[in-house]
C-alpha cells in the first residue's frame, strides 16, 4: 500500500490523548506567564500612593525582558537535557519548577529586581515545555499530522491566555488589588500540579505504551524516512555543537528570532494598548483580549491543517510546509492598518472593535505560523535531536523577544503623551516580521534535504 494514501486506523487514536496532555501543559504554561500582563497598570505601574508598586513602563519592560531572555536562553539547555532524560521526566520536572516559582511571585515585595529574579527562575522551568512537546509530537505522530498536532497543543497557549484574561481581573475585582494579585499567582501556579497526575497515568513513549495498538504504532511510523536510523541512533552520543553547523538549524533559528517577539508583544502589551488607545479600564480589557486569544486558537489549529491538505494532494512534506508558511506570512500585513481603524476620530465607538478585529487576524496568523515553524524541525532532523534543535530556535526567539519587549517599553515611555505613535511603530514591526523570516528561511534551505549524518 502507498504510505502517502494510507489513513489512520479508525479503531485506535491514542496519539490524540497524548496531544491533549500537551495541550493542557501548554495551557498552564501560558496561564502562569500571562498573569503579569494584567497586573501592570493596577499593581506594578500604579502609583505608590494608591497602593501600587510605582514602576515605570521601562521597569515593566525589564521584568518581561528578563523573563523572555532566561526563557529563550534556557530552552537551549533544556532541549539538550530533554533529548537525554526523555520527554516524560523532562516535561514533568519543568512544570513542577515553573509552578513553584509562579507561586513564589506572590511572596515578593514591590522591588523590581526581586520580581525580576523570581520571574527569571520561573522562565527556566517554563523553558522545557516546547522542546519536550515538540519532541513528543515527533515521537507520536507521522510527519503528515505533526503540524496539526502541534497546532492543537500550541493552541493551549491561547487557551491559557484566555483563562488569564478572565481569571486575573476577576481576582483583582473580587479580592481587591492588594490581595488579588497574590491570589492570582498562587492559584495559577498550583493548578499545574493537577496535570501531573494525568501525565504520569497516561503518558509513555510509543514503544513502551501498552494502550497503543500495533496498527496505530505502525501508522505513527508510516512515513518516517529514517525510522531505522532514528531507532538505532539513539544509542550513540549526540554532538550538540554540531547542530549549529547545519543551515537547517539556522533557518529555524531565524524563523523564531524574527517572529517569537511578536507573540510576546501581543501577550504582554495588548492590555496596555487597549487602555491607552481607547481608555479602557481593567474590566473593559477582559472581553477583547479573551476574543483575540480565542480567535488565535482557530488560527493555530487551521494553520496546522493546511500542510496536511497539500500533502494529500501530492505535495512533498517540506514543500507543503513552506507553501503554507508563505500564505500565512502574508496575513499579518493587515496589522499595518491597526492604527488607521483604531482612530476614534474617524470611526468613533467602532474604532476599538475594528482594531481588535485586525489584531485577531495578526494573532491567529502568528499561531498558524508557529504550528508549522515548529514542525520544520522534525521534517529535517532525526527524532533524537528534535528537542535540542527546538531549544536552539526557542533561544533565538527569546533574543528576539527581548528586543521587542525593550523596544515596546522605550517607545511607550518616549511617546507617553502620544502612545498611538508608539503602537503604530510596534504594529509595523509586527506586520513585516513574518515575510522577512520566511525569506531568510527559504534562502538558507531552498530545497528539502533530510539530515542523515547525526
Amino acid at each position: 500500500m502507498n504510505s502517502a494514501n494510507q489513513t489512520a486506523p479508525a479503531s485506535s487514536n491514542y496519539r490524540w490523548v497524548i496531544c491533549g496532555l500537551l495541550f493542557f501543559a501548554t495551557t498552564f504554561n501560558y496561564l502562569d506567564r500571562q498573569v503579569i500582563s494584567y497586573l501592570k497598570d493596577p499593581v506594578f505601574c500604579a502609583p505608590a500612593a494608591q497602593g501600587g508598586f510605582g514602576w515605570s513602563n521601562k521597569d515593566f519592560a525589564w521584568l518581561t525582558s528578563f523573563f523572555t531572555a532566561f526563557y529563550g536562553g534556557m530552552t537551549l539547555m533544556m532541549g539538550w537535557v530533554i533529548d537525554r532524560i526523555g520527554t516524560k521526566l523532562g516535561l514533568a520536572l519543568s512544570l513542577i519548577f515553573w509552578s513553584v516559582c509562579g507561586i513564589a511571585n506572590a511572596f515578593v515585595g514591590r522591588l523590581v529586581m526581586m520580581h525580576v529574579m523570581i520571574r527569571s527562575a520561573f522562565a527556566v522551568g517554563e523553558a522545557g515545555n516546547f522542546p519536550a512537546s515538540i519532541k513528543t509530537v515527533a515521537e507520536w505522530f507521522p510527519k503528515r499530522e505533526r503540524a496539526l498536532a502541534t497546532g492543537i497543543f500550541n493552541s493551549g497557549s491561547n487557551f491559557g491566555a484566555m483563562v488569564a484574561a478572565l481569571f486575573v481581573p476577576w481576582c483583582l475585582i473580587h479580592f481587591g488589588d492588594q490581595r488579588g494579585w497574590k491570589l492570582a499567582f498562587i492559584l495559577t501556579g498550583a493548578a499545574g500540579f493537577i496535570w501531573l497526575i494525568f501525565w504520569y497515568w497516561l503518558y509513555d513513549t510509543p514503544d513502551k505504551q501498552k494502550r497503543l495498538s500495533k496498527a496505530e504504532h505502525d501508522y505513527i511510523h508510516i512515513d518516517d524516512e529514517a525510522a531505522a536510523r532514528d531507532a538505532g541512533g539513539d544509542k550513540g552520543k549526540l554532538s550538540w555543537w554540531r547542530l549549529f553547523g547545519y543551515r537547517q538549524a539556522w533557518a529555524f533559528f531565524f524563523g523564531k528570532f524574527m517572529t517569537d517577539g511578536i507573540w510576546w508583544f501581543y501577550l504582554f502589551w495588548l492590555p496596555d494598548y487597549l487602555k491607552k488607545q481607547f481608555g479602557m479600564t481593567k474590566h473593559d480589557v477582559m472581553l477583547p483580549t479573551f476574543i483575540v486569544y480565542g480567535v488565535a486558537i482557530v488560527g493555530s489549529i487551521y494553520g496546522g491543517s493546511i500542510p496536511m491538505t497539500l500533502i494529500k494532494r501530492g505535495m512533498q512534506v517540506y514543500k507543503a510546509r513552506m507553501t503554507a508558511m508563505f500564505l500565512i506570512a502574508v496575513c499579518p500585513l493587515i496589522v499595518l492598518t491597526t492604527q488607521y481603524f483604531g482612530n476614534v476620530d474617524h470611526f468613533g465607538k467602532m474604532a476599538s472593535v475594528l482594531a481588535v478585529a485586525v489584531i485577531c487576524i495578526g494573532a491567529a496568523a502568528h499561531q498558524a505560523w508557529s504550528a508549522n515553524l515548529f514542525t520544520t524541525v522534525s521534517d529535517m532532523f532525526p527524532k533524537k535531536t528534535v528537542a535540542s534543535v527546538t531549544g536552539i530556535g526557542t533561544m533565538a526567539g527569546g533574543i528576539g523577544g527581548v528586543i521587542v519587549q525593550m523596544l515596546a517599553g522605550r517607545l511607550t515611555d518616549a511617546f507617553k503623551e502620544n502612545p498611538q505613535t508608539a503602537y503604530l511603530i510596534m504594529f509595523i514591526v509586527c506586520a513585516l516580521s513574518y515575510l522577512t523570516a520566511w525569506s531568510i528561511m527559504k534562502a538558507l534551505v531552498p530545497r528539502h534535504k533530510p539530515i542523515t549524518d547525526l
